[in-house]
């Protein structure tokens, strides 16, 4: 098939010289093509090439091949596409006229082959590409489809983007605007429940939802908040230890499973008791190793959420031992 010519040349066309071949696999209806190339395409990359491929295939040009040395194949423009070591005499293969692109070129792609090929352009019928990624260092891989196959798979997408759209009850048009609306819902909702959650957590913002209990002279609160988001788990922290005005806030959320920890301390209590010191002790209780921040306030996590009581019993008793 003459779609590897047509790819290579839309290729170097759109990407740069510098995109070699490194490898290919050609069916009936199918290709694989190797290149050097450095980074993923965009998808403004991958619809050009398409675009210039297409516009040759629809062309339906006459593909010429010739017989010549090769030193006056090279100067005539031709491309060697596999790197091999080629004889005195080279078969030449030629096909589609030139695209704005290329337009000083004899044809729109000339490159030495030995393969068989269709008699005109035309008889592609179409190519799409179906996927891009990277096999190697420096090397992507491009696959893609051409005529009844290529067909048949815009024709699955088709259905596939219809049935999308009829679960939504909208168009194919408007199937974008419908998701992006619904993922816009969802934010909104997920929003709400977290702070629905903090708010439960806090005990609805009553001054006396939680009382603390005296470690060691310090009024500690400690705290298995289910459900609770890590990323949520400061704020609660600041507000009940707002509340406090003076002692430590250890929160232990629960979320699949693991567990996320948060220690507060008071500014006046500081200068005696670190943060970071106390969420380690809780952290070591599910399995955690370590945990972060500042005196004033640390976080840590471990994979055993359902040890998350004792992460509050480990920091109480290392608040205890340090006062």
């Amino acid at each position: 098939s003459e779609a590897p010519h047509a790819e290579g040349a839309s290729l170097r066309t759109v990407l740069g010289e510098h995109v070699a071949q490194k490898g290919s696999l050609v069916g009936p209806d199918r290709l694989r093509f190797d290149f050097a190339h450095s980074k993923p395409l965009t998808d403004e990359e991958r619809a050009e090439i398409e675009r210039q491929a297409n516009a040759v295939i629809r062309q339906n040009a006459p593909v010429s091949t010739r017989l010549m040395g090769y030193d006056d194949a090279l100067k005539a423009g031709a491309v060697a596409l596999f790197g091999e070591k080629y004889g005195d005499e080279v078969r030449v293969l030629a096909m589609g006229d030139p695209l704005a692109d290329n337009a000083d070129a004899p044809a729109y792609s000339v490159e030495l082959c030995g393969g068989t090929h269709v008699a005109r352009t035309g008889d592609i019928a179409l190519f799409i590409i179906v996927s891009e990624g990277a096999v190697g260092s420096g090397v992507r891989r491009l696959e893609a489809l051409t005529g009844e196959a290529a067909r048949l798979h815009l024709a699955g997408e088709a259905e596939r983007l219809r049935e999308a759209a009829d679960v939504l009850k909208t168009t194919p048009a408007e199937l974008p605007a419908r998701l992006a609306a619904l993922l816009e819902d969802r934010k909104g909702l997920e929003r709400a429940l977290a702070e629905a959650k903090k708010q439960l957590a806090t005990g609805g913002g009553g001054a006396s939802a939680e009382t603390p209990e005296d470690v060691a002279g310090v009024a500690f609160l400690g705290k298995v908040l289910d459900g609770v988001a890590p990323k949520d788990l400061r704020s609660v922290a600041d507000e009940f230890k707002a509340r406090l005005k003076s002692g430590v806030v250890a929160l232990v959320g629960v979320n699949d499973g693991k567990a996320a920890l948060v220690v507060s301390v008071t500014d006046d209590l500081t200068d005696r008791f670190s943060a970071v010191d106390l969420v380690r002790a809780g952290a070591e209780a599910v399995g955690g190793k370590g945990g972060g921040g500042r005196p004033a306030m640390a976080q840590a996590g471990g994979p055993e959420g359902a040890k998350a009581a004792k992460a509050v019993e480990a920091i109480a008793g290392a608040l205890k031992a340090a006062a």
